[in-house]
């Protein structure tokens, strides 16, 4: 409580900022169970993911029940809606590692290559809008424009092009496994297209809080 404390005395996003940390604790977890998806590993790991993002929500909910009073330099409509994307990803992160503990991958040697290659396209958009909100606090020093907002605005369009290489690779990686459908068992091929899906949501959520701070540099 005290260490939130001095985080909203600093800055209005540190509280965001040291959230969005917790966040990428969890896309660090979810990227060390598809190195070895494969394994026995992915119980346990999936475990301490869901306990980082249950550290994410105690974050989330110490800066809900404290920012009333809270001068901000935005709506705090907008700002509650950048903290709720973030723990949506937080959140897409857990359900992707607990999928995964359902049953296993059935035919994985043939899709592995396909699936890393996927992943990583959406971690790309992650990573691209962690660097967007690490630069909140420099928005709100240059009263949101200038060289900071352009570099800003240029990161929030190469986060969105990583979605849309991401939602290619995905159309990719469904239509092979719908050309190797015979030889999977209905419950695989089940887990394998959610699995698709919900990886895909790591690029889209992605865009879409990239996109919100965006708005926000259009309103100013």
């Amino acid at each position: 409580m005290r260490a939130l404390t001095k985080l909203l005395g600093k800055s209005p996003f540190a509280p965001l900022k040291s959230h969005m940390e917790k966040v990428a604790l969890c896309i660090e977890k979810l990227t060390e169970i598809f190195s070895v998806i494969d394994k026995s590993e992915i119980e346990s790991l999936s475990k301490a993911l869901s306990e980082l993002e249950h550290e994410a929500d105690i974050v989330k909910n110490d800066i809900r029940n404290h920012l009333k009073g809270l001068y901000l330099p935005i709506d705090r409509s907008q700002f509650l809606e950048i903290l709720s994307f973030q723990d949506s990803i937080a959140d897409k992160a857990e359900e992707i590692a607990l999928l995964l503990t359902l049953h296993p991958l059935e035919n994985l040697e043939e899709f592995a290559s396909d699936l890393q290659s996927f992943f990583h396209k959406n971690l790309e958009a992650f990573q691209d809008v962690l660097i967007i909100t690490g630069e909140m606090q420099e928005l709100i020093e240059s009263s949101f424009g200038g060289i900071e907002a352009e570099k800003v605005k240029r990161l929030v369009e190469k986060a969105s092009f990583k979605e849309y290489e991401a939602d290619k690779a995905k159309y990719a990686l469904k239509k092979k496994l719908f050309s190797k459908a015979e030889g999977l068992s209905t419950p695989g091929f089940y887990l394998w297209i959610r699995l698709i899906e919900e990886v895909g949501q790591l690029s889209h959520l992605s865009e879409r809080l990239a996109n919100r701070i965006r708005m926000i540099l259009e309103l100013k």
